[in-house]
């Protein structure tokens, strides 16, 4: 009796232990069903998220890459063309403008045309508290040594300026915003008519996204469109 009893106690305990094994592998499959299940409608739901997104979310991203050039669709291939006669019909038109300041920016000198735009708005001062204020935030944005945007001028002209600037006039930069306005009529814009900028324009394409660096605040294109004589776009 003892030795049946025995061999009853583990046959027991292997059918237990089978049973657990079992068990513990049923288990396992159902886990493993359940996480691809969730996976699955995971991706349903971002499939429906993507096509229930709204027209303007996809137009505010594609704006949102293509910075100051987003009219570029409305440029006639003529239009652009004209900005090839000469480098002040290109600064005179707004999109020309526009599209000289990209390409200045993948060559990471657009500090020469925002000098440029900021002494055009500056000759436009007529409060001589403004004319003071915004002389003094050209001076330290882009004429004094090691200044954030320091335009390449030669040492007389920047010593003429350092020394008129505690009382400036609305001619106080002519002789630098000249010298800078050859800088970029005699060498980059000979290079923007040959760039791949403006060949999209004139052959009507658009503009491919460019991989641009960001910079400190500073006078860009779009706001000489509606020059103000607040002193605080400046700084």
């Amino acid at each position: 009796m003892e030795t049946s009893l025995v061999f009853f106690s583990q046959l027991n305990m292997c059918e237990s232990k089978e049973k657990s094994f079992f068990k513990l592998m049923h288990g396992s499959g159902k886990e493993e069903t359940s996480k691809e299940d969730k996976l699955r409608a995971k991706e349903k739901r971002n499939r429906l998220s993507l096509l229930l997104q709204k027209p303007e979310f996809h137009e505010e991203t594609y704006s949102s890459r293509s910075g100051h050039l987003a009219s570029d669709s409305r440029i006639s291939p003529e239009e652009a063309m004209r900005w090839s006669e000469s480098f002040d019909k290109l600064l005179s038109h707004k999109d020309g403008l526009e599209a000289f300041t990209r390409f200045l920016k993948t060559e990471f000198s657009e500090e020469n045309i925002e000098f440029w735009i900021a002494c055009e708005d500056f000759k436009k001062s007529k409060d001589p508290q403004q004319t003071v204020l915004k002389a003094k935030a050209i001076f330290e944005k882009f004429i004094q040594n090691d200044a954030p945007q320091e335009v390449n001028l030669d040492f007389h002209t920047k010593e003429t300026i350092t020394r008129s600037i505690t009382q400036p006039t609305l001619h106080s930069f002519d002789a630098a915003q000249s010298r800078v306005y050859q800088l970029m009529e005699q060498d980059s814009y000979t290079r923007f008519l040959k760039s791949d900028i403006y060949f999209q324009l004139i052959e009507g394409r658009p503009l491919r996204p460019t991989n641009l660096r960001r910079r400190s605040r500073s006078f860009t294109c779009n706001e000489f469109q509606d020059v103000k004589s607040d002193v605080a776009i400046w700084l």
